[in-house]
């Protein structure tokens, strides 16, 4: 049985990048569709219904974080892979909380493209094939399956990264994880990656469950080490 090739949308103006992304994707077994401005991106996403998008955040017309923050509006959660360029640091926590799955800084090679699309995709995949049981801590219920969290009846809204972290801790309470461990068991990184991700993720989690974010109940600091789940 042939196997179905994702198709990923890569929005990019400067000229010579988007050629590199398209020629390594390929090689990389993927599918292409180009898009040069945010204007573009938006038809593009619409008509061609694409696995993943790897959306610069300057382009014409409309810019990256504009065009993340419109999809997710709109309830399109397609994976969103965004492109900086060094010293952009808040743009990239926007683009986060915007909900954008993961960045990549210019320059980057080309096995980090490949790989970090199909760490996302893997995850994604993996997140519609769940057959998780409803998890329960305190006030806190999460339905893996509807991809809905609850603190005390009201229901939350997460990105789905925020999402799968989340969940992720609750399946192991009371565990000690470093933040190398979080990148690699959520994010699903084969190589050093940027630890920053994590602490961004947890700071957004603890904004929407913790009733006093310098006291966390749910999510705890190890100091030097990382990060513990547990009532």
């Amino acid at each position: 049985m042939e196997t179905k090739q994702h198709k990923i949308l890569i929005v990019e103006d400067e000229e010579s990048i988007q050629k590199l992304l398209a020629i390594t994707l390929q090689q990389a077994n993927f599918d292409t569709i180009l898009a040069v401005d945010g204007e573009e991106a938006l038809e593009k996403v619409l008509d061609e219904q694409p696995d993943l998008i790897v959306l610069d955040l300057m382009l014409p017309k409309i810019d990256g974080l504009e065009v993340c923050r419109m999809l997710r509006k709109q309830n399109i959660e397609t994976p969103i892979i965004m492109l900086t360029a060094k010293g952009e640091e808040m743009d990239k926590i926007v683009g986060l909380e915007m909900g954008a799955d993961d960045y990549m800084t210019k320059p980057f090679s080309p096995r980090e493209v490949a790989a970090r699309v199909r760490a996302v995709l893997r995850r994604t995949g993996e997140r519609g094939q769940s057959n998780e049981k409803v998890l329960v801590s305190g006030q806190l219920t999460v339905y893996p399956e509807r991809l809905e969290v609850y603190l005390d009846k009201e229901r939350l809204e997460f990105t789905p990264k925020e999402f799968e972290l989340l969940v992720y801790f609750m399946k192991n309470p009371n565990r000690v994880f470093t933040r190398d461990q979080l990148l690699q068991a959520v994010w699903n990184y084969d190589f050093a990656g940027d630890t920053r991700i994590v602490d961004v993720h947890v700071s957004h989690l603890r904004d929407k469950i913790e009733e006093n974010t310098r006291k966390p109940r749910y999510i705890k600091t190890m100091r030097g080490v990382g990060y513990k789940f547990g009532e």
